[in-house]
């Protein structure tokens, strides 16, 4: 252990013993609560190349954007603080994750250009019963297949449904309650501020922001409120091969601006082991209902809108070819009432294909090769630069640490 000059003066005197300043050190109370804390994060890189002419695309999340086709990118760094709670008694710890980047401008926890806080809350445990767990703060959503963080994802690219239907996050109270080993339980209550059912990150007094993906940003009457609660089964090891799989069911409903729009998010997300121990399946739906509101889009007033309704469904599979490389496919149907998905359209009706393979060559690193084709399917014009087809190839590299 390195001590500073002046204690190892005193000690030299006699004055105070190098035993004493090792003790008080270590006892020190920010010492002790640094101690138990983690510091984690990673860098995401990718390369994009269009097949098409242009850069239109599907309005998916901002690592696929416009702005990110044919060159190289740097999507988002992510630092993150955490010291969990303790099982078993009245604990208390946190958690804070910040993301700088292009990707941290959709964010609802946006600060400036390029800087987001992505998760900053409290973690409390009450030891009733089997433990309640509390975030207090800001914190994740708790309905999706998918995540922010694209490494956790079977995919590079994110689903229709997590960019168009899913909140981001929320910034409230969420209790959480595993009620025995196959069933878990939470719910929460949150701001109405964070656009939920249109992403889009921080909103102008107008509802919107530029570079949003769709004009259909709105914003919540100061005193509303986001409800939201969710119940997940998992198969016991006594189910056999079943073991892990997992049935999710949530709801997260919001109260727009004006008394014509509440938005209600219903999701279901359904994990599958199979007999099969390297095939994985997966499949998520989400159900939008009152997405649309009497706001603007792209600019220009849209008082038709009422009522809208957006749906999303994808099927996952996964194959573990060998010890490090893997394969990934998603396949997704999508249809809304208000232009949802596609760009410069009222209403739309597409589908999507994704095939990833990950390998793992280095260590601490995710490397990735991705083919998408996004097809429109409706009737509208072509939405992808005078094209129905947008294809791409995606090169991604993932340091975590």
């Amino acid at each position: 252990m390195k001590f500073n000059k002046w204690t190892v003066a005193l000690a030299a005197t006699g004055v105070v013993s190098l035993a004493s300043a090792v003790q008080a050190d270590e006892s020190h109370p920010v010492n002790t609560a640094l101690s138990s804390t983690t510091l984690s994060g990673y860098v995401d890189t990718s390369a994009i190349w269009n097949f098409g002419s242009g850069t239109q695309v599907a309005n998916r999340f901002a690592n696929t954007g416009a702005d990110r086709q044919d060159g190289f990118n740097v999507n988002t760094v992510k630092l993150q603080l955490e010291k969990p709670i303790d099982e078993g008694t009245w604990s208390a710890g946190y958690k804070f994750e910040t993301m700088f980047g292009p990707d941290a401008n959709v964010m609802p926890g946006v600060l400036t250009s390029g800087v987001a806080i992505k998760q900053a809350y409290a973690a409390l445990r009450a030891p009733i019963g089997n433990g309640i767990d509390f975030k207090v703060g800001q914190f994740d959503p708790i309905v999706g297949y998918e995540v922010t963080d694209s490494y956790a994802n079977p995919n590079f690219s994110r689903s229709l449904g997590f960019n168009n239907l899913e909140p981001f996050g929320h910034t409230g109270i969420l209790a959480s309650y595993q009620v025995n080993d196959i069933i878990g339980v939470s719910g929460g209550v949150a701001n109405g501020d964070n656009g939920f059912g249109l992403n889009g990150g921080a909103l102008t007094a107008d509802g919107f922001q530029s570079g949003q993906s769709n004009g259909f940003r709105h914003m919540l009457a100061e005193s509303s409120k986001v409800y939201m609660g969710s119940v997940v089964v998992k198969a016991p090891e006594s189910t056999g091969w079943l073991a892990g799989s997992s049935l999710y069911v949530g709801a997260v409903n919001g109260e727009g601006k004006g008394a014509s729009n509440d938005p209600t998010l219903l999701y279901v997300g359904v994990s599958l082991a199979t007999p099969i121990k390297e095939l994985t399946l997966g499949a998520s739906a989400d159900l939008l209902f009152n997405g649309g509101a009497a706001n603007q889009k792209f600019g220009t007033p849209n008082l038709g809108v009422f009522n809208s309704y957006a749906n999303a469904y994808a099927f996952y599979t996964g194959y573990q070819i060998t010890e490090k490389l893997k394969a990934n496919n998603r396949f997704e149907y999508a249809t809304s009432g208000y232009g949802a998905f596609l760009p410069g359209r009222s209403e739309d009706q597409m589908i999507g294909e994704t095939f990833t393979l990950d390998y793992a060559l280095w260590s601490n690193v995710l490397t990735r090769g991705e083919f998408r084709w996004d097809r429109a399917v409706d009737g509208g014009a072509a939405p992808f630069n005078g094209q129905k087809n947008d294809l791409s190839l995606t090169a991604s590299i993932v340091y975590k640490f």
